[in-house]
């Protein structure tokens, strides 16, 4: 089968499609036809060093993706148009007892730990299979299973978002920046969205946001303030790191809450743990979701809630050109990956 794989690290030289074997179904599992994958900031990690992640090389990348179910046990999952969960968990340790596989011990992701998505065929087990809505096509429905994933666990599951409230989103060009923005904005809150480019200030908008912020990050929290009454956020979804982190932190209101799942530009910034404490600040760290807030998901693309925007296409053997896409931080939307 075609794949795109990487032979080792350190930029696109070490990325190439050709051959690899095609996976043979276990008992218990399906055999995808795969149809898209998006691309993500952790392939560009993959790519350039996989520190600290478990893998050997070849391995096929991509982490999300959406397809056709060709081979199952089960005859009437044949056919069936699915997107991907991208965590294989071991379903019997602690966490995956209680309903949180996101937290399994053994998790092993797609295209980190074990060959991904961006290849003709992908082999999961029946559970990573959810059915998708005929009104998404398979790039949308690709960039369910990590960007939007995230957004919806660290909205509902961690910050307990509730309709009214008002929702600061940092950097609103990056996938699950738009994801959380686009989310809370069809949950009934305020959405204030914040980047230095004015034409990614002005496609969110578009999307829903009620108010956008172009300065310094040393000048968000007092913009918070003039477009809150001086009250602050109740909610702030954060992914950057670095001089972000203390203008989160300033842009809350008492008592509020920030997710964070990423540091772009820095994980060592300042607690500023006076502040936590005093305001009585509540800080989540959150990365994917469960397969159950997947279908939650999903269920809203369904019901026309929501539709992931996809800024461009590529075909699988244009995928060195995508990465390049992605790193020059010119998106607006998913990159998708049409194998």
């Amino acid at each position: 089968m075609k794949a795109a794989f990487m032979t080792g690290h350190g930029g696109n030289e070490v990325i190439e499609v050709g051959d690899r074997p095609t996976p043979q179904r276990r008992p218990g599992e399906v055999l995808v036809r795969m149809r898209a994958a998006t691309v993500n900031r952790v392939d560009l990690y993959m790519r350039d060093s996989g520190a600290g992640i478990t893998h050997s090389l070849p391995q096929i990348m991509g982490v999300d993706g959406a397809g056709v179910i060709e081979e199952a046990d089960m005859p009437e999952l044949i056919g069936r148009r699915v997107t991907l969960y991208p965590g294989i968990v071991c379903g019997t340790c602690e966490f995956c007892r209680r309903g949180e596989p996101v937290l399994c011990a053994k998790m092993s992701l797609l295209g980190e730990h074990r060959d991904g998505t961006m290849a003709e065929y992908v082999c999961v087990p029946a559970g990573n299979a959810l059915p998708i809505p005929d009104r998404l096509d398979f790039g949308q429905a690709a960039a369910l299973g990590v960007n939007y994933l995230t957004a919806w666990r660290m909205l509902f599951t961690k910050a307990k978002l509730q309709p009214g409230e008002t929702v600061l989103v940092f950097g609103v060009g990056g996938g699950v920046s738009l994801a959380a923005m686009q989310i809370a904005a069809a949950a009934g809150a305020r959405v204030l969205a914040t980047s230095r480019s004015a034409d990614k200030l002005a496609r969110a908008r578009a999307l829903g946001a009620d108010a956008v912020i172009d300065v310094p990050a040393d000048k968000i929290p007092a913009a918070v303030m003039e477009l809150t009454g001086g009250r602050g956020a109740d909610v702030v979804i954060e992914n950057i790191g670095g001089a972000m982190w203390s203008a989160a932190l300033k842009s809350l209101v008492r008592g509020g809450r920030v997710a964070t799942c990423g540091a772009t530009i820095g994980d060592q910034p300042p607690a500023d743990l006076r502040r936590v404490f005093i305001r009585q600040l509540q800080i989540f760290g959150s990365t994917l979701g469960n397969p159950s807030e997947l279908s939650d998901l999903i269920a809203w693309c369904d019901a026309g809630k929501l539709t992931p925007p996809i800024d461009l296409h590529y075909p699988l053997r244009d995928i060195r050109a995508a990465f390049d896409h992605l790193e020059s931080g010119s998106q607006f939307g998913k990159i998708a990956i049409d194998i």
